[in-house]
């Protein structure tokens, strides 16, 4: 199942490792040894790094949504939820 991560980009939820803040000093050191190998994939558009997605195939994605946007999403498509609220129409009173 493939969870949107902005800027018309998805991943594969079964391959997340991991969710990590950008702006910690673990992250900057890990996005720095990872982008060595070649292995940094950018999806922010220009837009500024907010979260750090860790896969299992040791790829890193740098996104533009905040980490607790990313968990919730991950936790919707887990839980098998719709990916938004279907709202029910509401009907007009009928003058008479």
């Amino acid at each position: 199942m493939f969870i949107p991560i902005g800027q018309d980009n998805f991943i594969d939820r079964d391959r997340v490792v991991a969710i990590s803040p950008a702006d910690s000093s673990p992250s900057k050191r890990l996005r720095r040894d990872v982008a060595e190998k070649g292995q940094l994939i950018d999806a922010t558009g220009g837009r500024k790094t907010r979260s750090m997605i860790i896969m299992d195939t040791g790829h890193v994605v740098l996104c533009s949504l905040q980490p607790e946007t990313l968990r919730a999403r991950l936790d919707q498509k887990e839980r098998g939820e719709r990916e938004r609220p279907e709202f029910s129409r509401v009907e007009e009173p009928s003058e008479t």
